[in-house]
């Protein structure tokens, strides 16, 4: 074997979102539905779960972080729900607006929304493409 390693991609770590203020952070996210793996707030982060899987969401408080419009150019996290319909209108009664309605995709269809801070987050199902689903 030579000294230089390949290496290969073996799946996700954790996604990690800047935010202005973990507490509020923490609150909007409990609101659509995620669940607090650790919080460590003396070193401003949280990690939110992401169904069964080891790595999720990793909210990082960031010194002087403001609110940003909702559409600001950043990436989109999307992750699978069994159904993205059933996702918005929990959200809607959770008080958190999506940033539009529900929209259709290859696979499915998709509700997004935007925190504080403007990390988009959508949520998206294959109902489409059940073959591709996490659960059939």
């Amino acid at each position: 074997m030579s000294d230089e390693a390949s290496y290969e991609l073996l799946g996700f770590d954790n996604v990690l979102l800047p935010v202005g203020d973990l507490r509020e952070a923490v609150a909007f996210y409990q609101r659509a539905g995620f669940t607090v793996a650790f919080r460590f707030d003396e070193a401003g982060i949280a990690l939110l779960k992401v169904g069964g899987e080891t790595p999720g969401i990793l909210l990082r408080a960031e010194e002087g972080l403001g609110p940003r419009p909702p559409l600001w150019p950043s990436p989109h996290v999307w992750l699978e729900v069994p159904n993205a319909r059933a996702a918005l209108r929990e959200l809607t009664a959770a008080g958190i607006t999506p940033l539009d309605e529900v929209f259709p995709v290859a696979t499915g269809w998709t509700v997004e929304i935007a925190d504080p801070w403007g990390n988009v987050l959508g949520f998206t199902d294959y109902t489409k493409r059940p073959e591709l689903a996490r659960r059939g």
